[in-house]
């Protein structure tokens, strides 16, 4: 049984090694707080990877004025996606997630 948080982080270098990974990295993670990395090119380990097509696809080629557009965009966007269960979970679903 873990006592405190557990983070699972995939490192990725194009994120920059966000703060906590760096701490981790280097022994100093704040008390409480466990850093497991995740094995490098595992997408199937983060399911959520698979959403992005569903995502970015509607922005394709789009041309916003402001970060309000976008905002007011993505918003709409999320609306559409809460109405889109059963494609989110054939994305999402694999079938050893049913055992964690």
């Amino acid at each position: 049984m873990l006592d405190g948080i557990a983070v699972k982080s995939d490192a990725a270098r194009s994120w920059g090694f966000p703060p906590l990974a760096i701490a981790s990295r280097q022994g100093e993670t704040p008390l409480g707080i466990q850093v497991e990395f995740l094995p490098p090119y595992s997408p199937e380990l983060q399911p959520a990877e698979r959403l992005w097509k569903l995502v970015d696809e509607p922005l394709v080629n789009k041309c916003f004025d402001t970060i309000d557009e976008i905002e007011e965009f993505l918003a709409k966007r999320c609306n559409v996606l809460s109405e889109m269960k059963e494609e989110i979970i054939n994305l999402t679903f694999y079938h050893w997630l049913a055992s964690i």
